[in-house]
């Protein structure tokens, strides 16, 4: 029996990048729609394999969601480490850049992301509010390590309060300028630097 072009494409693809290739169309399809509105069985017809592959790989769509969360929350992660023994000064308007950088490149996955927490599903949720624990330790831990900052942020009770509070500031900045994009890549680093050491400083 002849087997036809999409089984063929179907069995190049190894584990790993099929789960890549189906946690990419939910990036792309949660930040278009709501949660309640996006079907499992649009994501399994988009990406040419059935609904029982999908759930193959993901038991629910709570399940699906969650990790499309996660694999944009590490990707951030990664994309926004600082590097260790360099002051934060220094080096915050690359990481700014290639932090709003990723944000232009992955946009669907950035929007995906950040409407999680508006999601209905309270493990969803959990999951998102997980990941923004996370960046937060990741600052802290930058510049509690900074030798010019950290011996005068040591003990204050604002730094963390803070922190997060500029990580909301730069997510409504990003989401804004992806919608409106009236300010250059430039405008808002800048932006976001001077927030970020006017909370702290």
């Amino acid at each position: 029996m002849p087997v036809n072009q999409g089984e063929r494409a179907r069995r190049r693809l190894s584990t790993g990048e099929r789960r890549e290739q189906l946690l990419s169309v939910g990036a792309k399809l949660f930040s278009e729609s709501p949660y309640d509105d996006v079907r499992i069985e649009r994501v399994a017809e988009i990406a040419g394999v059935s609904r029982g592959l999908l759930y193959h790989y993901f038991p629910t769509k709570r399940d699906f969601f969650a990790a499309v969360v996660e694999r944009e929350s590490e990707r951030m992660l990664r994309m926004t480490a600082a590097v260790p023994g360099v002051p934060v000064r220094e080096q915050l308007g690359a990481g700014l850049d290639t932090y709003l950088g990723y944000v232009q490149a992955h946009a669907h996955g950035f929007r995906a992301f950040h409407r999680a927490d508006a999601a209905g599903d309270q493990a969803v949720r959990r999951v998102y509010q997980r990941a923004l624990a996370a960046q937060e330790r990741q600052i802290l831990a930058a510049l509690a390590a900074d030798p010019e900052l950290g011996p005068v942020l040591e003990g204050a009770p604002q730094v963390r309060l803070a922190v997060r509070g500029w990580l909301a500031f730069t997510t409504a900045v990003c989401l804004e300028w992806l919608r409106e994009g009236e300010l250059t890549r430039e405008q808002v680093r800048d932006l976001c630097a001077r927030a970020l050491l006017g909370v702290i400083v």
